[in-house]
């Protein structure tokens, strides 16, 4: 066992030699070997090359969406209910049952589109990802800040992501691109109504709710279902949101004051909370209701299906390394314990195994044996092998020669059953067809009415001066999507850009073009040197 509390002379002073990682002292960090102390170097170097070729591969492959990110530890404690009534005849999942339990959590939030050093300041969904470290193992609740999203379908996904991330030439982002795909998608006009809007802006990752977007369902005892959406609320902290403008003088002393503001919390004492709270619906198409509840574009009316509050959520721990910790960080929505379980949900149904298989590709084949990753419970399988393996997953007595199941020979067993299984029925035709009740527009308008003045008069002016740079056909199609969501913000935004093409001023954002002159107008001139 490798002890570094003992110092080299067997005094209490902790031992702080520098070494290689086959654990060899360096006597001479400053000067690698050459041929004299100006000639060339050699070959045998070996602390300079171990250290050189770590170095060259420090960075494992950045997440396409979600790359932007900040984590911290923390617990989670049930209140033994769902709302007033007992949790068990909804779901068996075990962290819910008792008043008081605990189970430990780790969360990373982020900004979605931009990469991994960009201002977090940036218009953008932030990332909300919960890792919970059960006693049947780990529980991944992956959505944003956001409730809704802005497609249904996750054969759209990669070409969403691509109109939103930079022009595959310029390598510039391009509002033309982003609305040129949302104005041929008209589900995603509920979405575009929030980003636009200050809720595009959290003020920071302390201060802004979080949401599992999807549809899920929580299985009780008997093997019955209900359909749930998880949302997370501030509790002590509160819900903060920028304007563009303030958003810009953030920006203008600081480009990574989200994450700044979550570890300066923490590390005096000021642990942030957020309550989860769940709206439950039976199994079913309710035809009732003028959308689809399995429809991730749409709000579940909380006056029909309130916020039933089913825990706390305190975060009190720092990571000690970044990359260790939170840029490793793997999540997946397919990663449920007994007692809760998918929903239909299309888009649901392609995250989850999109998530996965990204964790592979971008940390590696046995990524969940890594600390942060790994459940804090039993493991055993009979997958081994793959690249960084640490270990095998065996359990304790089981037979070293048989890494296979069945066997009579000292193998791992299957799982006694903790309730029965949830058994939905299907009879219908294998198609590809899109939800009977898109409903597109009808909860955009809700949303827009339902704003205050200061936010419709900051989405009106951000929607403005994003459309302004946009070619007319776009501009028709996006003013028709706002106008069936409700006149009147139709109007203000096609009334806006008449007056920003008159004037030639752009309201609410800047104009990219602006600073490229603005930038060969300024500057200091020197000299060569």
């Amino acid at each position: 066992m490798n002890d570094n509390k003992q110092g080299a002379a067997g005094s209490d002073t902790p031992n702080q030699t520098l070494t290689t990682r086959q654990g060899h002292p360096v006597t001479d960090n400053q000067n690698i070997r050459t041929v004299g102390n100006r000639g060339p170097s050699t070959l045998e170097n070996y602390h300079f090359i171990e250290k050189i070729t770590h170095f060259d591969r420090e960075r494992i492959p950045e997440r396409v969406v979600h790359a932007r990110g900040a984590g911290a530890h923390g617990i989670f404690e049930a209140y033994g209910k769902v709302g007033d009534e007992p949790v068990a005849p909804y779901t068996r999942a075990k962290l819910f049952q008792e008043a008081g339990k605990q189970t430990p959590v780790f969360v990373r939030f982020s900004t979605v589109i931009h990469g991994a050093h960009s201002p977090e300041t940036l218009r953008d969904p932030r990332g909300f990802a919960v890792k919970f470290y059960t006693e049947d193992g780990n529980w991944d609740l992956v959505g944003n800040n956001l409730k809704i999203f802005f497609i249904r379908d996750p054969l759209k996904f990669p070409d969403m992501v691509h109109a939103f991330k930079p022009d595959p030439l310029t390598n510039v982002q391009d509002m033309e691109r982003f609305f040129d795909f949302v104005s041929l998608s008209p589900e995603a006009t509920h979405m575009v109504t929030f980003l636009l809007s200050p809720w595009g802006i959290p003020a920071n990752y302390r201060q802004m709710q979080g949401s599992g977007v999807n549809t899920y369902k929580w299985v009780n005892q008997n093997g019955e279902a209900v359909l749930v959406k998880y949302h997370w609320e501030p509790l002590k902290q509160g819900i903060k949101n920028l304007l563009q403008s303030e958003a810009n003088e953030v920006q203008a002393l600081n480009f990574n004051h989200a994450t700044l503001d979550l570890y300066q919390a923490i590390e005096a004492g000021d642990y942030p909370e957020w309550e989860l709270r769940v709206q439950l619906m039976t199994d079913g198409e309710h035809p009732e209701l003028d959308f689809d509840p399995l429809d991730p574009t749409k709000l579940w009316p909380p006056e029909q299906f309130p916020f039933l509050p089913v825990g706390k959520m305190t975060l009190n721990r720092n990571p000690e390394d970044y990359f260790t910790e939170v840029e490793q960080a793997s999540f997946g929505t397919g990663v449920l314990v007994d007692g809760l379980d998918f929903s239909d949900d299309k888009l649901l149904q392609g995250r989850t195994f999109s998530y996965s298989d990204t964790q592979r590709h971008r940390v590696g084949t046995n990524y969940l044996q890594l600390p942060i990753n790994a459940p804090k419970t039993h493991v055993a399988t009979n997958q081994s092998g793959g690249q960084m393996q640490f270990s095998p997953d065996r359990a304790e007595g089981q037979n070293p020669h048989v890494n296979y199941e069945p066997s009579s020979m000292g193998g791992l067993q299957e799982a006694v059953k903790q309730g029965s299984d949830h058994e939905p029925h299907y009879d219908a035709k294998l198609t590809r067809q899109k939800l009977d009740r898109a409903n597109d527009f009808k909860q955009a308008g809700d949303t827009f009415r339902a704003f205050d003045s200061t936010e419709q008069d900051e989405l009106i002016g951000n929607l403005v001066g994003a459309l302004s740079g946009c070619k007319n056909d776009i501009r028709e199609r996006m003013i028709s999507y706002f106008t069936q969501a409700d006149a009147d913000y139709g109007r203000r935004v096609s009334e806006g850009l008449l007056h920003a093409d008159q004037s030639r001023t752009l309201s609410g954002q800047s104009n990219p073009g602006l600073a490229v002159d603005k930038a060969k107008q300024l500057g200091h001139e020197s000299d060569r040197y």
